[in-house]
């Protein structure tokens, strides 16, 4: 079956700036696009129809890690997929479960084989390898399928960065090859990304671009950029990676990040994000608004009347007060962790849909550079 299909369909003048269209067996996706993590087959305290009808998700992430564990591949497999599973019909992503592999450094040990992990349920053993993997996203149905990959923490010595990197080289090969001699599951096409790696070592970025790009899949990701390297050598690393990983494919970075983050990064190249951090920090009572940062929880907003944001398109985010949220917040009830996190979500995709729009209308960059300083205001 075909892979997925990308077509730009503008691009800013002043800057690296694009907007694409992905076309998958379950839909179309417009880029630049935010993806909202699922990790273990839901978005925390949001609904299916929550993210269709007030966030306006147009792909969510699922993982393989979790999803293997449980609910297990049995229950996915004869559901029909995840799809099937979880009522999602858009199209669906998943990680490989790589980034485990760096934030459960404790319950893992890593071999030439793969990565051996204890149970965060049960403390039983698994081993992942680039092998399996593959076949557990094939069960799990995803229309994205991630490479098993090393995730190397920050910071990381050249020497280690180096050997990662070369692990994840290897593995990718071995994942290619498993995902070639293996059929598509449930009747849709299932595509394979590769993940760059190397580190905050340019040579080593631009090692593992070259080598991915070589490969010629149908989109790329950039992993290891979000695990705690300031801002600024994110940038200069993703716009390193942008110049030598294909421009006719979509290119991924993984795990970013606040709303600023994304227009930087949109700005140098990057179509797609997905990060914990709008649900996570809902969860935690911070905002993400069209005016900037507001911890809900502060005593300022318990006699505001006003809708949480009036500036974006959300029926949630326009239907109740901050004083309300606040309310809910204080009295630790479960609507208020819904509110949060769906507000936060319709903001992330209200975000990308508004620098979509910018890029093809040709001010995406004075847009961009006006908004950031509005967008990291502490209310």
């Amino acid at each position: 079956m075909p892979a997925i299909q990308f077509t730009l369909d503008g691009l800013d003048a002043a800057s690296k700036a694009r907007a694409g269209t992905i076309s998958t067996d379950h839909g179309l996706i417009q880029t630049p696009i935010f993806m909202p993590v699922g990790t273990v087959g839901s978005v925390k305290a949001v609904s299916q129809q929550q993210l269709k009808e007030e966030v306006k998700a147009e792909i969510i992430l699922g993982n393989t890690y979790h999803l293997y564990l449980r609910p297990g591949l049995d229950v996915l497999e004869t559901a029909g997929g995840l799809h099937n599973f979880n009522g999602w019909d858009q199209p669906i992503l998943t990680d490989s479960g790589g980034y485990q592999v760096f934030s459960l450094a404790g319950n893992r040990k890593l071999t030439e084989e793969g990565a051996l992990f204890q149970s965060h349920i049960d403390g039983s053993k698994h081993l992942f390898t680039p092998e399996n993997v593959m076949d557990i996203q094939r069960v799990i149905g995803a229309d994205i399928i991630m490479a098993f990959d090393e995730c190397p923490p920050y910071p990381s010595d050249f020497a280690y960065a180096k050997k990662s990197m070369d692990l994840t080289h290897r593995w990718l090969d071995r994942c290619i090859r498993r995902f070639t001699e293996t059929p598509d599951k449930y009747g849709y096409t299932q595509n394979l990304f590769p993940i760059v790696q190397g580190s905050t070592y340019a040579d080593l970025r631009k090692a593992s671009c070259e080598f991915i790009a070589g490969k010629d899949a149908p989109g790329n990701a950039i992993g290891g950029l979000s695990v705690g390297e300031p801002e600024e050598l994110m940038y200069e690393l993703s716009a390193l990676c942008c110049e030598y990983l294909p421009s006719d494919k979509p290119r991924y970075l993984m795990g970013v990040g606040t709303p600023w983050n994304i227009l930087e990064n949109i700005s140098l190249g990057i179509d797609m994000f997905d990060c914990v951090m709008p649900t996570r920090n809902g969860r935690n009572a911070m905002l993400f608004t069209s005016r900037g940062v507001m911890n809900i929880d502060n005593k300022k907003w318990e006699k505001d009347f006003t809708p949480i944001d009036d500036g974006i398109d959300c029926g949630f985010s326009n239907y109740y007060s901050k004083a309300y949220l606040r309310h809910l917040v204080k009295a630790k009830e479960i609507l208020g962790l819904t509110i949060a996190s769906v507000h936060n979500l319709a903001f992330y995709l209200w975000l990308v849909k508004k620098a979509r729009a910018h890029i093809i209308s040709g001010d995406f960059n004075s847009w961009k550079n006006e908004l950031v300083p509005v967008l990291k205001t502490r209310l």
